[in-house]
């Protein structure tokens, strides 16, 4: 079995920039700078067989290179029992074509649709027991965090290997984006 999900990776000045958001925040769980990518789809375990027809599907995808902004902080969860604590991007037709298009190559490829909905995002950290006045308080200090434009030219498939601490990730292929 193989663990796989399908992600944009970030340049380095964002994924430095979004490092600079991750602190101020006991007890969590935060992810580490190399780590900061943002989720096209999950797709989780599957056989290793299921690898190349994968690949081949997400090798197949068409879509132009666009831009992205990280805009805000935010959390998923209820104030009581946030999970996961993360930043945004502004909203970006190409990206949601792009992810729309991953969902479509993978469902050809038998793989379970995904159900719930794309909110573009880059989680920072892993939240558990966070109490609530210390949530509002980060996300007051960060509400206004936002990156300028970069250039999105190729999205990526990765695989996740969970450890004690956290999951390290290796790209397995790279699928670049059509020059406009």
């Amino acid at each position: 079995m193989i663990r796989l999900f399908v992600a944009v990776d970030l340049p380095e000045g964002v994924r430095d920039r979004l490092a600079g958001l991750c602190a101020g925040l006991p007890g969590v769980r935060w992810v580490e700078p190399q780590n900061l990518h943002l989720t096209l789809r999950f797709i989780g375990e599957v056989e290793e067989p299921q690898f190349p027809e994968i690949d081949s599907a997400l090798s197949a995808i068409r879509s132009p290179a666009f831009s992205l902004a990280m805009d805000g902080v935010g959390y998923f969860g209820d104030r009581r029992r946030a999970r996961a604590l993360w930043s945004g991007v502004r909203p970006c037709e190409e990206l949601s074509a792009l992810q729309s298009k991953t969902e479509s190559a993978l469902a050809r490829t038998g793989l379970e649709p995904e159900t719930r909905k794309f909110h573009p995002h880059v989680t920072l950290a892993r939240l558990k027991g966070m109490k609530a006045n210390r949530l509002a308080s980060y996300l007051e200090a960060h509400s206004a965090f936002f990156t300028e434009e970069f250039s999105i030219r190729e999205f990526s498939l990765y695989s996740s290997h969970l450890g004690r601490n956290a999951a390290s990730y290796v790209r397995e292929a790279g699928y670049p984006l059509v020059a406009v």
